[in-house]
C-alpha cells in the first residue's frame, strides 16, 4: 500500500471547457505532464487550469475518490463541487 500523500485534482480546459479528473502522489509533475500534451486525455490545446484540489494521506485513497468525483462528472454534485472550489 503506498502510504504518500496524495492528490485529487480537477482540470479545466480555457479553451474548450472541458474537465479532467485525476490523482497523483506529484501534482506540479502531473500538471506539467498535463500542459505539455503528455497525457492523452488532455493532449488537446489548452491550457488546462487547476480548478479542485483535495489532498489524501495515501494513493489508494485518493483513487477511491477520484473514482467517486468521476461516477458523477458532468452533473448536479459535480458543478456543486466546482462552485463550492470557486467560493473558498
Amino acid at each position: 500500500m503506498n502510504s504518500m500523500p496524495a492528490t485529487v485534482y480537477i482540470l479545466r480546459n480555457e479553451m474548450t471547457g472541458r474537465h479532467y479528473v485525476g490523482s497523483t502522489t506529484d501534482l506540479a509533475r502531473r500538471l506539467r505532464d498535463h500542459q505539455r500534451g503528455n497525457t492523452p486525455s488532455t493532449r488537446q490545446p489548452g491550457p488546462w487550469v487547476l480548478v479542485y484540489r483535495e489532498d489524501y494521506s495515501d494513493l489508494s485513497s485518493a483513487r477511491k475518490r477520484e473514482k467517486e468525483i468521476k461516477a458523477y462528472k458532468g452533473g448536479n454534485q459535480f458543478r456543486a463541487l466546482l462552485e463550492q472550489s470557486c467560493s473558498r
